[in-house]
């Protein structure tokens, strides 16, 4: 069978493709090992400065290490501890809310005494001019809840103006912030219900 038969007939072919998909695949798999330390850098980077954001303040630990996993009703939840001398002095972890669009990921930073120090909108899908405003680049309505705690506002007022509690909404969006609104508060319920675990101070029970 000369060279050019041989390339017609269906195994010739079949071989064909499966060395090209095999290369391809090896190359990827290559290409994946040689950049896995880089994109794991740039993903810890990106969480420790994530994190930075509501946590003012200096810490002496590493807290992108320094983690807890604690369960709840809608799954798992890391938190991440700033130490002072081995002491929890904030928490951080991430809470969701459901808005117009979807999900809305927020981190929020709370101190040891329960007050907040920072919430941020990581991600959303919220109607771009409306929505939106929930991000710093776009208003300072996030930073309303600077301070706050669960009693400060007391717990019937943590919600938007036009639920009778005391935070804006947006006009033509009052879904979103009452997501927000609401997620926040439940990051501090989980701090109440988990403050001994999340501050080390359990006295070694589990």
């Amino acid at each position: 069978m000369d060279r050019d038969a041989l390339r017609s007939t269906l195994s010739y072919q079949g071989l064909s493709l499966g060395g090209v998909a095999l290369l391809t695949t090896l190359a990827l798999a290559f290409a994946s090992g040689a950049t896995e330390g880089d994109i794991r850098a740039a993903e810890a980077l990106d969480l420790k400065q994530s994190l930075a954001i509501v946590l003012p303040g200096q810490y002496d630990n590493d807290i992108v290490q320094d983690t807890l996993v604690l369960p709840t009703a809608e799954g798992e939840v890391t938190a991440y501890r700033a130490r002072h001398a081995g002491k929890v002095d904030a928490v951080v972890y991430r809470v969701i809310g459901h808005g117009y669009a979807g999900a809305i990921v927020c981190v929020m930073g709370v101190s040891r005494e329960g007050k907040i120090l920072g919430v941020r909108v990581l991600k959303h899908s919220e109607t771009p001019g409306l929505g939106d405003k929930i991000e710093p680049a776009k208003t300072r309505w996030i930073f309303a809840f600077d301070g706050k705690s669960m009693t400060d506002p007391a717990a019937e007022k943590w919600a938007v103006k036009k639920d009778g509690g005391v935070f804006d909404q947006f006009a033509g969006a009052t879904i979103t912030p009452r997501a927000v609104v609401k997620a926040v508060k439940g990051g501090l319920v989980f701090f109440e219900q988990n403050r001994n675990a999340l501050l080390d101070e359990t006295g070694g029970r589990p």
